[in-house]
């Protein structure tokens, strides 16, 4: 067992085993290049328990955060790209041709790491700290488009929180969207049970969206979109895939159990050309945006 990871929680290098697992098995759903490189840094037995489900899950989130932030840059021209929560994550380097400088916060023992581990780049900026005190948005040019993303951490706390930092971003950064993935009501339960079985304890999962418009309601937010986890994955991989996983992915895809959301902070005036759907129920109109594509 590799040191590097001596006092790292779990949740640090199992999404990092994960797209290992996957860039070995399957690089043309998702290859990453910079977890290739830190394979023998990875603790034995890091994610040695998950399933090739599991494994497809945790990627899943970054092949589609992946999509969106290409999107947010084609659409906007030189942005911010900022990761709270980042771990050991490698969309820096994974799409360094996008005029875009990350941000990448997190805990400062994280941060720690990184610098040892991963390379230095001009187009990334590290930053040390907790996402929810908000130190971090100082560090970042608010009068850029900027995307803010928060993957794989917004379950391990409460709603109140969660929606307490989505209306603090949207104060402070009048060009951003914010994207993260959820679960639903009833996929956290099931999440749990598979976290308790791994042994973990300490990583009880809480938030969950069933409805992505409701939640951005709630926090005075825009809902730009909401995709489910599996579709690109059935699509490209179909019977490469285990007949446990695809029926897995059929069905949490189906009932909406796990999906991206994508918020817009910003007012809309601000936004940059989307296609207007009118939607009427009875005597009342509904304005409804959807992205060009």
């Amino acid at each position: 067992m590799s040191g590097e990871f001596a006092g790292v929680a779990d949740t640090l290098y199992i999404p990092l085993a994960a797209r290992i697992y996957v860039s070995e098995r399957f690089p043309e759903y998702f290859r990453d290049d910079a977890a290739l490189a830190l394979k023998g840094k990875v603790p034995d037995g890091a994610g040695g328990r998950s399933s090739e489900y599991a494994m497809m899950a945790s990627v899943a989130r970054y092949h589609n955060a992946d999509a969106m932030e290409r999107d947010f840059v084609e659409r906007n021209g030189r942005c911010n790209i900022v990761h709270l929560g980042v771990g050991l994550e490698t969309a820096y380097l994974r799409l360094s041709e996008l005029d875009a400088h990350f941000y990448d916060v997190d805990l400062p023992e994280v941060i720690e790491l990184r610098r040892r581990l991963l390379p230095a780049s001009e187009n990334e900026t590290l930053i040390a700290g907790d996402l929810f005190d908000m130190g971090w948005a100082d560090e970042v040019d608010a009068t850029l488009p900027t995307m803010i993303l928060v993957l794989g951490v917004f379950q391990y706390f409460t709603e109140d929180r969660v929606a307490g930092a989505v209306k603090r971003m949207r104060g402070m950064f009048p060009a951003a969207e914010l994207v993260f993935d959820a679960t639903s009501t009833k996929g956290l339960r099931y999440a749990n049970r598979y976290v308790e079985k791994t042994g973990n304890k300490s990583a009880r999962m809480h938030f969950a969206v069933d409805d992505a418009r409701e939640f951005a309601e709630k926090t005075g937010t825009g809902l730009e979109e909401c995709r489910n986890f599996f579709e690109d994955a059935r699509r490209m991989l179909g019977k490469k895939l285990g007949i446990y996983t695809r029926v897995a992915m059929r069905v949490v895809d189906r009932n909406g159990h796990t999906k991206i959301v994508r918020l817009r902070l910003r007012p809309a005036a601000c936004r940059k050309p989307y296609a207007l759907k009118v939607v009427r129920i009875g005597t009342v109109v509904l304005n409804t945006s959807m992205p060009l594509v």
